[in-house]
C-alpha cells in the first residue's frame, strides 16, 4: 500500500461489529482522510454521541477507499463475498471480520500480536481470524516461541453479544420474564430466539453448527486458524465452545502441554511482557479477570497460570477478552494500522 499521510476507510455493516469499528477507529486515532460507512439499508446512527451517515453499499461506493473494514457475519455467508471482489478491483485492501476467507490458502489470517508478517502476502483481502482464536493465540504464542506447545484442551465460555445483537436481546429480554415472574420459574419460551436454547440462568455446549467428528464449526475454527495463523499444523487442538449468560466478553480455559519444561514463574513474566497482554493472577486476593471488568479494554487478560501436578509439562491459563474488540474491531484495525506501517 502507498504511503500517506491520511487514508480513505470504508466500514461495511453496523451491526455489533461494524459499531465497534467506527469506535475503534475514531479512539486509536487512525489516519482518516474520508470515512465512509455501508450498510444494506440507508439510516444515521450514533456512536458515542457521533452521528454517521450509512448508505446503501454498492460496487461503486468503494472508488477511490484505500481500506474497506467488513464487519463480517458469524455463520452465514458475509457482504465481503458479494462486494470485496469489486472493491479489489478498485485497488481497496479489505479486511474482512467474517468466516467466508480465513481458509482460503491465498488469504493472510492475521492476529498482529503473533503473525503480523503475513499482512504482505496479501493479494487484496486479509482476514480476521474468529474472535476466540484471536484471544487464544495471543497469550498462547510467546509461550509457543520459548517452550513450543505440543497440545491444546480448551473449553470457551462465550458471551451473548458474540452471537450478535439479537442475541443480547435475547438475554435482556429472558432476563426480564425471569424477575418479573419473581424467580419462581427460571424457564421462559421466548417465540423469537436468536439462539437454540434459553441462554439466562443457564449454559448450553452449542456454538455453530456440528460437524466432523461431532464438532461445532465454532470449535473446528479454534483447531485450524490456530495451526494456521501460528504456521504449526502438527498441535494438537481440541475444543469445547460453551454460550454463557454474559453480555460482552469471551473467557477460555486453557490446557497446554509444552515441548520443554517452562516454570508457571516464567510464563507469568514472559506474557507480562509481551504485546497486548495483560496479566491478573493473584488468586489468593480473588484477583484474576472476569468479563465483566474487561469490557471495553483490548488487551487480552490472562491469570490462573498454573502447572499441572499429574502430567509432566501441563499448564493451565484462564484467558478473557473483549469479544467485540479484541475478538473483532481492534484486531481488524491493528490489521489497518499494520497495513500503512
Amino acid at each position: 500500500m502507498n504511503k500517506k499521510s491520511k487514508y480513505n476507510v470504508a466500514v461495511i455493516g453496523v451491526g455489533v461489529v461494524g459499531i465497534e469499528m467506527l469506535r475503534v477507529l475514531k479512539q486509536r486515532n487512525f489516519p482518516i482522510a474520508e470515512l465512509r460507512v455501508f450498510a444494506r439499508t440507508a439510516r444515521a446512527v450514533e456512536v458515542d454521541g457521533e452521528k454517521y451517515e450509512v448508505k446503501v453499499i454498492s460496487p461503486e461506493g468503494f472508488n477511490g477507499i484505500d481500506i474497506a473494514l467488513f464487519a463480517g457475519t458469524e455463520g452465514e455467508k458475509g457482504a465481503a463475498v458479494t462486494y470485496a471482489p469489486a472493491a479489489i478491483k478498485r485497488g481497496v485492501v479489505v479486511i474482512d471480520n467474517g468466516a467466508d476467507f480465513r481458509m482460503d490458502p491465498e488469504v493472510p489470517l492475521v492476529v498482529p500480536e503473533v503473525n503480523a508478517k503475513d499482512v504482505k502476502k496479501h493479494k487484496g483481502i486479509i482476514a480476521n481470524p474468529n474472535c476466540s482464536t484471536i484471544q487464544m493465540v495471543v497469550a498462547l504464542y510467546p509461550i509457543y516461541k520459548k517452550a513450543g506447545i505440543k497440545r491444546i484442551i480448551v473449553t470457551t465460555l462465550q458471551a451473548s453479544s458474540g452471537a450478535g445483537k439479537d442475541a443480547v436481546e435475547q438475554l435482556k429480554e429472558e432476563n426480564s420474564l425471569i424477575a418479573s415472574g419473581g424467580y419462581g420459574n427460571l424457564k421462559v419460551n421466548l417465540q423469537n430466539k436468536s439462539m437454540p436454547q434459553q441462554l439466562a440462568y443457564n449454559v448450553f455446549p452449542h456454538i455453530g453448527e456440528f460437524s466432523e467428528c461431532e464438532y461445532t464449526n465454532e470449535e473446528w475454527k479454534l483447531v485450524k486458524e490456530t495451526h494456521k495463523i501460528m504456521h504449526d499444523d502438527k498441535i494438537k487442538i481440541s475444543a469445547t465452545t460453551v454460550r454463557v449468560p454474559v453480555k460482552t466478553g469471551h473467557s477460555e480455559s486453557v490446557y497446554i502441554e509444552t515441548e520443554k519444561p517452562i516454570d508457571p514463574g516464567k510464563v507469568r513474566n514472559l506474557l507480562s511482557h509481551a504485546p497486548g497482554i495483560i496479566i491478573i493472577d493473584d488468586p489468593k486476593k480473588n484477583l484474576y479477570p472476569t468479563p465483566l471488568d474487561i469490557e471495553g479494554r483490548d488487551e487480552t487478560f490472562v491469570g490462573r497460570i498454573r502447572r499441572d501436578p499429574f502430567v509432566k509439562n501441563g499448564l493451565w491459563l484462564w484467558v478473557v477478552a473483549d469479544n467485540l474488540r479484541k475478538g473483532a474491531a481492534t484486531n481488524a484495525v491493528q490489521i489497518a494500522e499494520c497495513l500503512i506501517k
